[in-house]
């Protein structure tokens, strides 16, 4: 039990007055940046890192900690109370975070992501500690094929298994492709769909896909029935921040079922949480069909937005646990995390553990410090935060407008921008209209370029042989349970169908014998 004893070492080094004060403040400023629409918890850590480099190496790091999990739960805020996630980690969070938030069930929706939250990093830490080794050799035996599997995988599974109709879910997967084909291929350095724009040559960012689709969208959506149907958008705040027992008792197996979706993810360069929230999420849809749970996906489940969170969470716990011990930055905030470390003459991988173990032990430390300290300080203000929806909405959804331009002009500074938002803006608003799912298009930005990639990578290390691709036990599996959930998706569409046809020719016969 090594690991304990240095740990507690760990521990001792962070618990001070002063050190205690930095998480906090790294907590605060790290969920406050987290919170503004377009910019989340990579930039979160990304504007923060020229504060600490005036502290010593263990003070910084310990803001760090604070910073890291703080802008995570400040994406999930924006995404709940006003739909618009800091971070596309925060997406799946927000579809029925939001829908409890509109309910009137906002404070009662932060409790539930901060305790979530505080469950997947806590699990998700706890593993780093005492099983890095191992889980870090899980991730070696991920290649090329391994990776377009699990591309593939996400992309059927959200875009059949988790959509209503399996139709809709393909066509928003392809709208999604589609966006993330803009831009110069990588291999050939060709200029793909630019309509000759040297500015869109980087390709369609992400955050203007993410704001666009949810915010803007979602305003031109209110506005556009504001008139029509005032009822179903007003916007009920208040709420009781407090977890009962009994909704404790719900969520808490929907917070371990994310958690060991995302614990895993972490440890897979795969792009961040993007495919475990979605995955996560997904399940707990299912589940909800099979209870029959009349507040999945009307007036806001619990359980729906439990999951995705400690998925969230979790992976970000075991990225931390990757970058440490591989070098390897998992995720963008891993990435930035990384410079930091260098920034101090110090390189993440096999060797860190012995040349600076006792800032190492005392950053693990301060994870689980920074944990406690951003529930401590989130569940009480749960009813703070949800006070935004008090503002009459149609201040309420110029504010989102103004915060999503600004947002997304920060980021990049660029017209064009502009430009794309209020486009894909009303391409969400077409999408809401005409009951096509959102989550197929994110899912298909975010993870196709690398399916792209993973693909070219694959055929051009087997010179073009398609057996690489189904031949190694972690592809066959992964498209075997693919294929299993189809199945059983298309046997439940076509029970629903024909439920839905006698129902309607039952309705017929008692009219016509009336």
């Amino acid at each position: 039990m090594d690991q304990l004893a240095l740990l507690m070492e760990g521990f001792a080094a962070a618990l001070t007055p002063v050190n205690l004060l930095w998480v906090l403040i790294g907590a605060v400023l790290g969920t406050a940046v987290g919170v503004l629409p377009g910019l989340g918890s990579a930039m979160a850590v990304a504007l923060l890192l020229p504060v600490t480099f005036s502290l010593e190496p263990t003070a910084a790091f310990i803001m760090f900690a604070g910073i890291y999990f703080g802008g995570l739960f400040g994406d999930s805020t924006a995404g709940i109370l006003l739909n618009t996630p800091g971070n596309s980690s925060a997406i799946a969070s927000t579809f029925e975070g939001h829908r409890m938030a509109k309910n009137g069930q906002a404070a009662k929706a932060l409790a539930t992501a901060a305790i979530g939250a505080f469950i997947g990093g806590l699990i998700a830490t706890t593993l780093v500690v005492f099983f890095a080794p191992t889980l870090v050799r899980l991730a070696t035996v991920f290649g090329p094929a391994e990776y377009f599997a699990l591309a593939v995988f996400a992309f059927l599974a959200i875009s059949a298994v988790v959509s209503e109709s399996v139709i809709r879910g393909v066509g928003a997967l392809g709208i999604g492709l589609a966006l993330a084909l803009v831009g110069i291929d990588g291999p050939s350095g060709t200029a793909r769909f630019t309509l000759g724009l040297p500015q869109l040559f980087d390709g369609i960012s992400i955050i203007v896909i993410t704001v666009g689709l949810l915010a803007l969208g979602e305003v031109f959506h209110v506005a556009s029935r504001i008139h029509r149907d005032p009822v179903a958008t007003r916007i009920k705040a208040g709420g009781n921040a407090r977890i009962n027992f009994k909704d404790f008792r719900k969520a808490l197996p929907s917070w371990l079922r994310g958690t060991a979706f995302g614990a895993p993810f972490g440890l897979i360069p795969a792009g961040g949480a993007e495919v475990p929230t979605f995955l996560a999420y997904g399940t707990e849809k299912q589940l909800a069909k099979r209870r029959k749970d009349p507040e999945f996906g009307t007036t806001g489940s619990i359980k729906g937005l439990a999951a995705p969170e400690a998925a969230a969470n979790a992976t970000a716990g075991t990225a931390m646990g990757a970058l440490l011990a591989l070098g390897l930055p998992t995720s963008a905030t891993a990435a930035i995390m990384l410079a930091a470390f260098q920034q101090y003459g110090m390189q993440p991988g096999p060797l860190l553990f012995e040349r600076s173990g006792d800032l190492v032990w005392a950053l693990l430390a301060s994870l689980f410090i920074g944990l406690v300290i951003l529930l401590i300080i989130n569940l009480p203000f749960a009813t703070v935060w949800a006070k935004l929806l008090t503002i009459p909405r149609h201040y309420l959804y110029a504010g989102i407008t103004v915060f999503s331009m600004l947002g997304v002009y920060a980021v990049s500074s660029s017209l064009i921008d502009l430009w794309l938002l209020i486009a894909v803006g009303l391409l969400g608003f077409l999408m809401r209209r005409y009951s096509i799912p959102l989550a197929p298009v994110l899912i298909a930005v975010i993870l196709g370029p690398m399916a792209e990639t993973e693909l070219r990578r694959a055929l051009a290390v087997s010179e073009g042989d398609l057996g690489i691709l189904v031949g190694s036990p972690i592809t066959i599996t992964l498209y075997a349970v693919l294929a299993g959930a189809l199945i059983i998706s298309g046997l439940q569409h076509l029970r629903h169908r024909r439920r839905d046809a006698a129902a309607d020719r039952g309705e017929v016969l008692a009219g016509s014998s009336s």
